[in-house]
């Protein structure tokens, strides 16, 4: 029961800290539950159908396959989170100036949100298709009896939950001139992560070099399967052992990302604040 609780908590931690900092960058736009419900549920369906295939794709994922889906997964989630980190760059003085009259316009950023949505459902598919394989693999080899497992996995659940909800009410005290700034921040940190991730499944399916498997080790102090450092590893891409390939794609994403939505962002914001005092 133990195996399973832990391992349920950890991937329900992940997406929760994805959908809690999705749920903070849209803070106050209308029709955003809906959106994220669309991904959370395409994503939980997903799942659903991993669970009902689960041994077929046990055998199918015994090899790179894994690693390959996840990579695929990631990357995915990668382009998502850019396209909307680069246009909330564009837009977000005018969101955060315009909330009120946001529910009555067709301009609310739907694209935005349907970009998100996405981010939600690989999200969830993703971990949701790690729950799956993991837990039948625990099964299936006589570890645990299915009701522990059943147990453990609802309580993996509500533990991750509860954390993460804990986290989302965190980024909600961030007045609301600030979150976009905060919440973009974070959305670029994360897809970095996620893109640094991606290249380590495909040096583990045999795709790409590792350009130095270790940099450093920091697993004594801070390992990244440990409670904080799982959370770090989602919120910032921390790893204890980086591998160089990962490094290096986690830097060019971020820098990236940060250098777009500088590039983008509507110019001499000051001015508008001077104009708008007068």
């Amino acid at each position: 029961m133990l195996a399973a609780l832990l391992i349920v908590f950890r991937e329900v931690l992940e997406a929760g800290l994805i959908i809690g900092i999705v749920l903070a960058a849209t803070a106050g736009t209308p029709g955003r539950l809906r959106f994220i419900g669309y991904g959370a549920a395409g994503g939980l369906a997903g799942a659903g159908l991993l669970a009902l295939f689960a041994r077929q794709l046990a055998g199918a994922f015994a090899g790179a396959g894994q690693d390959v889906f996840n990579a695929v997964v990631l990357g995915t989630a990668v382009l998502m989170l850019a396209w909307h980190t680069v246009w909330m760059a564009r837009h977000a003085r005018a969101l955060s100036q315009e909330m009120g009259a946001l529910g009555r316009s067709v301009a609310v950023g739907e694209r935005a949100m349907t970009a998100l949505a996405v981010v939600i459902g690989v999200a969830i598919l993703r971990e949701g298709a790690e729950v799956v394989l993991f837990l039948f693999g625990i099964v299936v080899s006589g570890g645990e009896a299915p009701a522990a497992v059943l147990l453990g996995g609802v309580g993996g659940i509500v533990v991750g939950g509860l954390l993460s909800w804990l986290i989302y009410r965190g980024l909600l005290i961030i007045p609301t001139r600030r979150l976009f700034g905060v919440t973009n921040l974070l959305l670029s940190l994360l897809a970095a992560g996620m893109a640094g991730q991606a290249a380590v499944y495909l040096v583990r399916a045999g795709l790409v070099s590792p350009f130095g498997d270790q940099l450093w080790d920091t697993s004594a102090w801070l390992p990244d399967n440990g409670l904080i450092g799982r959370s770090l590893h989602v919120l910032v891409g921390y790893s204890d052992r980086p591998m160089g390939i990962q490094l290096a794609v986690y830097a060019a994403v971020l820098v990236t990302l940060l250098v777009l939505q500088r590039t983008l962002a509507p110019p001499t914001a000051g001015s508008v604040v001077v104009s708008t005092a007068r």
